[in-house]
């Protein structure tokens, strides 16, 4: 039966039951402190937000509850069954491993698996899900601009699959039909240079594409600049290049928007931005006051003509598809994409007094069913 793997089958607009308010009309909840007591977890290394605690996690009717009125999934997902954590997913990047190769120019390569798994995308909903490497979405890969990248992807599925990267390479490495495309137990090799620069995606282009694209087999692709090849933006390219002292400053994380269609209706009943309902609203992503915020967004939702991420109480610089160095939109508050769109987001809550600050959808249908989160502002710790 079409639905026997399915624990229960809640229809999309009677899972969470008549919403008390729009997502907007919370805007309330933004000018609650968060308050950062002696001996919560300082920020990352690298300029990477902190993790929140299990112990942050577990704090009963916490602010980021109350702000949402109720209006989110009820339990924990068991991240541990899942193999991946969607706030360790924020900064989790697969920069490979590296060689260089006789021409001097340096040889990045990745190892990329297909495997069939159960996953769990909200408190006891669980989706059988076509993974990459054993997670949805797939591995965020970053490399530099100008490198040779070779990724080894290895189909251990029940069904075709490839890689369909959003880059520059020759027809032949394209992961489609005739072009890499790999059967169950077969092997190949993506080979192609590092370019443009920007925040891309790789998806599998195996048809009927809607059903791979819904299953979870996507996953983000970034290339950094080389600041030598931009001298009238050196600057700005070194802070985005991945292991300088410039990028250090940035708090950088990835989000990939995606929903899930879990009675094949051709309806998502669940949204979220890396795979797990209101998993940022349970737990807010902590990101310290006066330092910038780079976020680098991919829109991989089916079914839904558009997708949008809105940013309560402030505004962001927005460059599409992240190939610029200077804002293809300045000081906006909202962006759409539609699926296979990106862009990076920068922005800053300097001026801001610490506390909770909501980002969603801006679809109140794909906020109430997920796509909603916090990011909890705090003063910086040593």
């Amino acid at each position: 039966m079409l639905r026997s793997w399915f624990r229960f089958d809640p229809g999309r607009r009677q899972f969470f039951g008549v919403a008390a308010a729009a997502a907007g009309g919370l805007a309330w909840a933004a000018g609650r402190t968060a308050g950062q007591a002696p001996g919560q977890p300082s920020h990352g290394q690298h300029g990477q937000p902190a993790v929140p605690t299990a112990k942050d996690a577990a704090t009963p009717k916490a602010d980021h509850e109350v702000a949402h009125g109720g209006m989110i999934t009820v339990g924990e997902v068991d991240n541990d069954r899942n193999g991946f954590d969607p706030t360790a997913l924020l900064t989790d990047w697969e920069t490979g491993s590296v060689e260089r190769m006789a021409d001097g120019r340096m040889l990045r390569t990745f190892e990329v698996e297909v495997e069939d798994k159960e996953i769990e995308i909200a408190p006891g909903v669980f989706f059988p899900a076509w993974t990459y490497n054993g997670r949805v979405p797939g591995p965020s890969l970053r490399a530099k601009e100008g490198e040779r990248l070779r990724i080894v992807f290895r189909n251990f599925g029940s069904h075709q699959h490839s890689m369909h990267f959003h880059g520059i390479h020759a027809a032949r490495m394209d992961g489609v039909p005739g072009a890499g495309m790999v059967e169950p137990g077969g092997e190949f090799i993506y080979e192609f240079d590092a370019k443009p620069f920007g925040c891309h995606l790789y998806h599998c282009h195996a048809f009927p594409l809607t059903r791979h694209m819904h299953k979870g087999m996507y996953g983000a692709f970034v290339i950094d600049p080389d600041p030598d090849l931009h001298p009238e933006h050196a600057d700005v390219a070194r802070s985005r290049l991945l292991g300088t002292p410039e990028n250090a400053e940035w708090q950088e994380m990835m989000m990939v928007m995606n929903g899930f269609d879990t009675n094949f209706d051709g309806e998502n009943e669940f949204y979220a931005a890396n795979t797990i309902a209101h998993c940022y609203a349970k737990r807010p992503i902590r990101v310290a006051r006066n330092r910038p915020v780079r976020l680098y967004l991919v829109n991989v939702t089916e079914f839904d003509p558009i997708n949008s991420f809105h940013l309560h109480a402030n505004f962001f610089d927005y460059f599409d598809q992240g190939t610029t160095l200077t804002p293809t939109l300045k000081t906006v508050d909202l962006i759409m994409q539609c699926q296979a769109q990106r862009g990076i987001l920068e922005f800053h809550f300097r001026e801001h007094e610490p506390g909770l600050y909501m980002f969603h959808a801006h679809q109140s249908e794909l906020a109430e069913l997920g796509w909603m989160g916090m990011f909890d502002v705090v003063e910086d710790v040593a």
